[in-house]
């Protein structure tokens, strides 16, 4: 099943808009990624915060459907 790279960035900058994302396809599978997302709605939260808004834009699809998702959040410099 699984997603794609973009319909992964396409929920993310959907629920942050000013976000730079970068998808990477870890196995080839749809089903395991590494996501790089850069947004000024992080400013002054905790990273275990930034992970979750970027969870929440996922809208429940993580361990189901998105199976893996190695995630570094940062704010703009």
């Amino acid at each position: 099943m699984g997603m794609t790279a973009t319909e992964i960035e396409t929920m993310i900058r959907a629920a942050l808009p000013d976000a730079e994302v970068t998808i990477t396809d870890l196995a080839g599978d749809n089903d395991h990624y590494a996501a790089h997302v850069v947004s000024a709605a992080f400013t002054g939260r905790p990273r275990v915060a930034q992970h979750k808004m970027v969870y929440e834009a996922l809208g429940g699809r993580m361990g189901g459907v998105l199976h893996a998702l190695q995630l570094t959040t940062a704010v703009p410099n």
